[in-house]
């Protein structure tokens, strides 16, 4: 295993958990049992915020992405 292969996992695994906080700290988008009945309410379009924790979720959504197709299809050894 090189030096670049180990990199590329131990950036793996850095983004994995990334994107795992990423999401924990995205808002809850249901309503659960208000949305049943009258109770419910609805957002028009997302706070600066909230927008820019999407985005920051995709690039680190891609970023691990490719990670693990480099490391997967064997390109790294």
């Amino acid at each position: 295993m090189s030096a670049a292969y180990i990199a590329l996992l131990v950036i793996g695994a850095v983004l994995a958990v990334s994107l795992i906080g990423l999401i924990l700290l995205h808002a809850p988008k249901g309503d659960g049992m208000a949305g049943i009945g009258a109770a419910a309410t609805v957002f028009s379009g997302k706070r600066g915020a909230e927008a820019g924790l999407d985005r920051l979720t995709w690039i680190v959504f891609g970023l691990f992405m490719l990670d693990c197709l480099v490391v997967g299809f064997g390109f790294v050894k």
